[in-house]
């Protein structure tokens, strides 16, 4: 799919000075346009690298949490936890993985109703090349310097507390 031509002009900028004529100013509105977008942008830019693997960015990161897990399995309810998605998102993302052959699913010896899903050698493999370009692309935000990324992080953390992804020391 071709690219689609810039703008001559910042249409997130002018949104915001025509939501200031309409409502009133709300720095808010501004920001909010601006990270949406920038997540449009940075997922294409990933799921272009992950793709020839087969993957999305959801798949590649269930893949990672798996890598890093001592056994290189979890429990399916872990990996929603942790990825702090729905059950029925694991249960799709871990499908797919297994019908790549990334992943294999079993039942849980330690939870009668649980499921344990552990990643392949071939799964580990793909993880491993994935990351690889991933990181030589700097994850789409190479634009950006290793200060700037820690003060990205920095800035999207109250968000992320407010909405009780984790509890705050």
């Amino acid at each position: 799919m071709p690219k689609p031509l810039s703008l001559p002009f910042d249409p997130i900028a002018r949104a915001d000075e025509l939501w200031k004529q309409r409502w009133g100013s709300v720095p808010a509105m501004g920001a909010i346009t601006s990270i949406m977008r920038a997540h449009q942008i940075l997922l294409a830019e990933v799921d272009a690298v992950v793709k020839p693997y087969g993957l999305t960015f959801a798949r590649y990161e269930a893949l990672v949490l798996l890598s890093f897990s001592k056994a290189g399995e979890l429990p399916m309810s872990k990996i929603g936890e942790r990825l702090m998605v729905h059950p029925t998102s694991v249960t799709n993302t871990v499908d797919r993985l297994v019908r790549s052959g990334l992943v294999a699913k079993r039942p849980n010896p330690n939870d009668g109703r649980g499921t344990l899903a552990s990643i392949t050698a071939k799964g580990r493999e793909v993880v491993e090349e994935a990351t690889r370009e991933l990181m030589a692309m700097d994850f789409g935000l190479g634009v950006y310097d290793a200060e700037e990324c820690g003060e990205i992080f920095a800035m999207l953390r109250p968000l992320r507390v407010a909405a009780q992804d984790f509890e705050d020391a």
